[in-house]
């Protein structure tokens, strides 16, 4: 294996993208808390099951999360997919579309989100 495999390989797109966000995201919510109040009371609202379970709502968000390059959208929606037991056949449909609809970007991006995935699915 080379050494950018390697790297590659061993990078978290999950855990390590949360962990870097982790402390300066609470001293911002500090700073800022009923921005963050307000935020999590639509996150609550809009992820809350209805017509569509949780499961569906977290990959829909997925897909945003690749389509527009957010590592940690990523990171938290690839959690959220694992947590509410999507399988990696649904994720890998789904970044197919992603993929579709985006191209090249998708092709970078995607896979981020199925090792995030993976990562979260086997803790």
């Amino acid at each position: 294996m080379s050494d950018a495999e390697s790297q590659t390989h061993n990078h978290s797109y999950g855990h390590d993208v949360q962990a870097e966000l982790a402390p300066i995201s609470r001293e911002l919510r500090e700073l800022i808390p009923d921005v963050y109040k307000g935020f999590g009371g639509l996150h609550a609202a809009a992820f809350r099951a209805g017509a569509l379970d949780a499961k569906t709502k977290e990959l829909v968000a997925l897909a945003i999360a690749i389509t527009t390059h957010c590592d940690g959208c990523i990171a938290a929606h690839a959690k959220g997919a694992a947590r509410n037991g999507a399988s990696e056949a649904e994720v890998a449909e789904l970044i197919g579309v992603t993929i579709s609809m985006n191209g090249g970007p998708g092709t970078v991006y995607g896979p981020r989100a199925f090792a995030a995935f993976r990562e979260f699915k086997s803790a």
